[in-house]
């Protein structure tokens, strides 16, 4: 395929896969559950940090989390005590452990009474590219005490990291474009600044369809990647997310 027949079959398929149907099977179905703004944020932060392994699993761990959360995420991190973080129990998703869950409370109720919330942060702390932004994230999370083994579940670009999860979690946060899927419930970040969530599958198709050489799924990847993306539409580039998990999930291409 030459550029323009690319684009026009990569458009096609975002448009298929950027549907509703596909929202059950899917971890964005956690925060989809809410209509509360901050519990939209929180359960699709915490849903994102675990999106990794089956995606079945991810989902059971999730819910698992918003049930221990009594189903109201904003509402339990700004009012559960020391005493009802530490009587929560039985929260493991592969390495992501009960504690992790429990500092991550904790870290969240600091970003929402220190800082205005998780869009504030993101919004304001680095201006201009949005990889840099992620990195000062991390440090706002981790500035209060933390084990140190629980930093490995916040990536970091500037270390190399293709930060897929975190990238996942601003897409859903940020893009609106009716389809019902992406909440674009925060407006101080336009689609344009974001990345696509680089992972094995995505990688995958990406080097198939020939718009991604390099081998490993890290930083340098998703920068070659995010350029070729941008080429295709410099105002949504992610969007193309859709149609390569699409098409490395449900079609099986690698």
């Amino acid at each position: 395929m030459n550029v323009e027949e690319l684009k026009e079959y990569l458009d096609f398929k975002s448009d298929q896969y950027n549907n509703p149907n596909f929202i059950d099977s899917d971890p964005i179905q956690i925060p989809h559950r809410f209509s509360i703004k901050e519990d939209i944020e929180i359960s699709g932060f915490l849903a994102a940090t675990i999106a990794w392994g089956n995606r079945k699993m991810i989902i059971n761990s999730a819910t698992r989390m918003m049930d221990l959360m009594g189903n109201s995420p904003y509402d339990f991190v700004m009012s559960a005590t020391d005493h009802h973080i530490a009587c929560i129990d039985k929260m493991v998703h592969r390495t992501f452990n009960t504690d992790d869950f429990r500092f991550f409370i904790k870290s969240l109720k600091n970003i929402y009474t220190a800082h205005n919330g998780l869009e504030s942060i993101f919004s304001n702390t680095v201006p201009g590219e949005m990889q840099q932004r992620i990195s000062a994230f991390k440090k706002v999370f981790f500035e209060i005490d933390h084990q140190q083994r629980t930093t490995k579940h916040i990536s970091d670009p500037l270390k190399g990291s293709s930060s897929k999860r975190i990238n996942m979690f601003l897409r859903w946060m940020c893009r609106k474009d009716q389809k019902g899927v992406d909440f674009g419930i925060w407006k101080n970040i336009a689609p344009a600044e974001l990345s696509c969530p680089l992972d094995v599958h995505s990688g995958n198709v990406a080097r198939t369809l020939g718009i991604l050489k390099r081998t490993q799924n890290d930083q340098k990847a998703l920068q070659e990647l995010d350029t070729s993306l941008r080429g295709f539409d410099s105002a949504d580039p992610v969007k193309y997310d859709f149609a390569l998990f699409g098409l490395g999930v449900f079609e099986g291409i690698k």
